[in-house]
């Protein structure tokens, strides 16, 4: 008995810890200006050093600021996995985005990708269509699999309102796992009463319901230090605080979950989790 009592506490363990967790960053710094390759690797240790060892990251791009040149090898040297980020917009744009990921993947492998997401709100924003994004997923995928990466998953991110239309489940046939982007804070819901709690939740269950029972990630969520209000929704790091434990610590073992944002300091509102010497503002550790 003591026997399986160990083995059933070992495989709890190991299912609590088998969901991925990290945080997203930008090419840019909070000044503006491209991160080279020591910015992304400087990043890269602070995150792993945090309580929670961050270990992943999603990135947004793979051409703009050189963004899969400079993090790759930062990313290797650290230690850390990279949801790679390719835009969509236009032909050329992606185009460049697909270079850049196939000439990452020459000079470097592929053991430094954590998974690949073709396009990012696309739906949302009114960019493209389904039909075509779904091409685009395929067409990455196909690459990947030319450069023998078959086994790294693709998917795409987008508003939990954009997944649930109807219109758009051609991408959900396409995409290996959906990336979710969920924003209480957007909606106007306040912290209080764990409302903002309760609407990430219902946007995660929501994007659930239609995802043909693929994997749903939470790609972005968090709540602004600073900016306007949105209806009851009151920036400030103690309702970061509550957000982080409230939302964060149950999502770190329930589904694979990136935090945004690590830096945007500089920005209005600012989601930043750390001041401008990388200190946390809040308490990043969450209890058992």
């Amino acid at each position: 008995m003591k026997n399986l009592s160990i083995l059933a506490i070992g495989t709890l363990l190991s299912s609590a810890s088998a969901y991925i967790k990290g945080f997203n960053l930008g090419a840019n710094l909070p000044s503006g200006a491209c991160r080279a390759q020591s910015d992304w690797e400087f990043a890269f240790s602070k995150l792993a050093n945090y309580p929670g060892e961050f270990k992943n990251v999603r990135l947004y791009a793979s051409s703009d600021c050189n963004t899969l040149a400079n993090a790759v090898p930062a990313a290797i040297n650290t230690g850390t996995s990279l949801l790679v980020g390719i835009w969509t917009e236009d032909s050329d744009h992606y185009n460049a985005e697909k270079q850049a990921l196939l000439e990452a993947i020459q000079q470097y492998g592929s053991d430094w990708i954590l998974a690949v997401s073709v396009g990012s709100e696309d739906l949302y924003r009114g960019d493209t269509d389904a039909n075509t994004l779904a091409s685009q997923v395929h067409d990455v995928r196909g690459m990947l699999w030319g450069l023998g990466a078959s086994d790294k998953t693709v998917g795409h991110v987008d508003t939990w309102t954009a997944w649930v239309d109807s219109a758009n489940t051609p991408v959900i046939d396409a995409v290996d796992w959906i990336g979710n982007d969920a924003y209480p804070y957007f909606q106007g819901i306040g912290i209080d009463n764990g409302a903002a709690n309760d609407a990430y939740w219902q946007a995660v269950n929501n994007v659930r319901s239609v995802s043909q029972g693929k994997d749903v990630w939470t790609t972005e969520t968090g709540w602004p230090i600073s900016g306007p209000n949105e209806g009851n929704a009151v920036p400030s790091w103690q309702n970061l605080q509550t957000y982080w434990w409230q939302v964060s610590c149950a999502s770190f073992n329930s589904l694979n979950y990136f935090w945004y944002d690590l830096d945007d300091f500089s920005a209005s509102p600012s989601f930043a989790t750390v001041d401008s010497n990388y200190n946390p503002v809040i308490d990043l550790t969450c209890s058992s």
